[in-house]
């Protein structure tokens, strides 16, 4: 798993996940916005940055480091990267660095060095498997991504039940089941993605984002195709058939757009049809055509 690149996916999508893990109110998070920046000078980017969207200059931006691997250099790079960005931009919050590990293991200190500056309140190191006691949603989804595979389908089918009570239908809700159903598909590589979807329940396909987009745009196509073929047809007769034949084509094009996303997915023809409410013979079809293609 691309850890890191998980991470900031959470941060971007649930932002409040970050300031939770910090036991600050969640409701901090609205007064962010997460994004990464490129130092010119040495040309890279820092990738995790809580900057604030308001004039408090009390208010301190955070320079955020995900590290799930042992790197005796990371310190030397978060400083000398921070203080070319200060130099740089010189923005007027104070500064605060949060460096996320698995576990103290993972951790190279360097204290001859650092020992001051990580010792005090502008840096926080956080160790995941020390996390302990009740968390909100966006914590659970972060120590989701080191449970282990024992614990995985549990932990995750509670942040979904979690994530449908406190949080609107949509597009926020399906964004963040959407996630945790991605970080349980890295952490059991040998499931299918049709048997993950069954273990958490997943299986309305009419709340997930994939069937979302396909309706959309199906529909779109459809409805357009429809007032193409009334407009070539001067009689009302014409314009009747057309609109018609354009509904159908779009229900057509619905079904063949969700019908390949969950083969895409590694749904079997049998499970789609399953899914669909359809017969084999009408799935088999799409999923031939699609390959002679």
């Amino acid at each position: 798993m691309k850890t890191d690149s998980i991470f900031y996916r959470i941060f971007q999508q649930y932002p409040r996940s970050f300031f939770e893990l910090l036991n600050l109110p969640p409701t901090e998070a609205d007064q962010y916005q997460f994004t990464n920046l490129e130092v010119k000078q040495l040309a890279f980017r820092l990738d995790g940055l809580f900057f604030p969207s308001t004039d408090n200059p009390n208010q301190p931006f955070y320079l955020t480091e995900v590290q799930f691997q042992p790197d005796d250099d990371l310190y030397y790079r978060i400083f000398a990267e921070l203080f070319l960005y200060l130099r740089q931009y010189q923005p007027p919050y104070p500064w605060r660095v949060v460096v996320i590990y698995p576990n103290r293991n993972t951790e190279r200190e360097k204290s001859q060095h650092f020992s001051q500056i990580l010792n005090s309140e502008a840096v926080t190191r956080i160790y995941l498997d020390e996390l302990e006691g009740e968390n909100g949603l966006g914590v659970g989804i972060i120590k989701l991504v080191v449970a282990s595979e024992s614990v995985a389908i549990a932990s995750a089918q509670q942040l979904i039940e979690q994530a449908q009570q406190i949080l609107p239908p949509a597009p926020l809700r399906r964004d963040i089941i959407d996630l945790i159903e991605t970080i349980v598909v890295y952490k059991l590589p040998q499931a299918s993605r049709e048997e993950i979807a069954r273990m958490l329940g997943l299986t309305d396909l009419k709340q997930t984002r994939f069937y979302q987009e396909a309706f959309t745009e199906g529909l779109q196509e459809g409805l357009q195709e429809g007032r193409q073929e009334g407009r070539l047809e001067g009689r009302q007769e014409g314009r009747l058939e057309g609109r018609q034949e354009g509904r159908q084509e779009g229900r057509e094009e619905i079904t063949r757009n969700i019908v390949l996303r969950l083969n895409n997915l590694g749904y079997a023809s049998e499970a789609i049809a399953e899914i669909l409410g359809l017969p084999v013979d009408e799935v088999l079809p799409i999923l031939e055509d699609s390959n002679d293609g």
